[in-house]
């Protein structure tokens, strides 16, 4: 993939091992995996409205990373400004700390977003396929990162959808609307269709909302098969799924960063009273 204004940095970063419950939190140990998206103290307005508290986290490369916490707490605003989504938004702004990716800040004048969006894909909470084909779906974005040969198109979207457990699925039927496929089928294509571009990164903001259990179990089984190769952050409403998902688990409140560790550490011994309480379903 061409590289433009978000330089790659090799060298490999070690975090902090100290867990605080403020605003002043570092983030939790992760042992020697190699850190991909740091957030550095971190505040964010929606206008006059500060929805994120000088938030500090270390998120490690190829791991799966949730973001727990009740409704409002700033688990998605913080997904969405790892790509910049939050651009969009009118009066939406960091206003101080930095968010880098391989050591490269992406709030920087140089940094082009469309190569940042390329570089972190994003799975949303509903599935949004294209009207379009199914195979349509895959090779827009191909298409619009300049890629005109057949030949690999028709190889990358073979190899996305089995990638993303819908190949034998959808292989005989990829010229119809992807609209036709089921709801979970929908979002394992939206999956296949942010991997196609062969990003570093995938956000997924509750990609299981919708779904039934059936589909949800083989949403969670993909997502587990993807971290070999992919850096995944999840924010999820769902105990049980982040501890059956990620490697690693941020718990928010009220636009704080509360505790971040290991995702065993934060449902079994937790070291903050407010963790213990909202993952015991005391509270939120």
């Amino acid at each position: 993939m061409e590289e433009t204004s978000i330089a790659r940095n090799t060298a490999t970063k070690t975090p902090s091992s100290a867990v605080s419950p403020s605003s002043e939190a570092s983030t939790s140990p992760v042992g020697t995996d190699r850190t991909i998206v740091d957030v550095d103290r971190v505040d964010f307005y929606y206008r006059k409205s500060k929805a994120l508290h000088g938030v500090n986290l270390q998120i490690p490369e190829k791991k799966v990373t949730a973001f727990i916490g009740p409704s409002g707490c700033g688990k998605s605003t913080l997904l969405r400004c790892i790509n910049r989504m939050n651009d969009l938004i009118d009066h939406a702004r960091i206003t101080a700390g930095e968010i880098r990716i391989d050591g490269v800040n992406i709030q920087g004048s140089d940094v082009d977003v469309i190569t940042l969006r390329k570089r972190v894909g994003m799975v949303f909470q509903k599935s949004n396929p294209f009207p379009k084909s199914i195979y349509e779906n895959i090779a827009y974005g191909l298409r619009i990162a300049g890629v005109r040969d057949g030949r690999i198109t028709d190889e990358t979207v073979e190899e996305s959808l089995t990638r993303a457990a819908l190949w034998d699925e959808a292989k005989d039927r990829l010229h119809e609307s992807a609209l036709g496929l089921s709801g979970g089928q929908q979002q394992r294509l939206c999956i296949a269709r942010a991997i196609a571009c062969k990003p570093e990164i995938i956000l997924m903001d509750e990609p299981c909302s919708a779904l039934d259990p059936i589909a949800t179990a083989k949403v969670e089984e993909l997502i587990d098969s993807l971290k070999e190769r992919f850096t995944i952050i999840i924010v999820t409403h769902n105990m049980q799924q982040a501890t059956r998902c990620s490697d690693f688990t941020a718990f928010f409140y009220l636009g704080k960063l509360i505790e971040f560790d290991r995702t065993e550490k934060i449902f079994s011994t937790p070291g903050q009273k407010q963790t213990e309480d909202y993952v015991s379903g005391r509270f939120g």
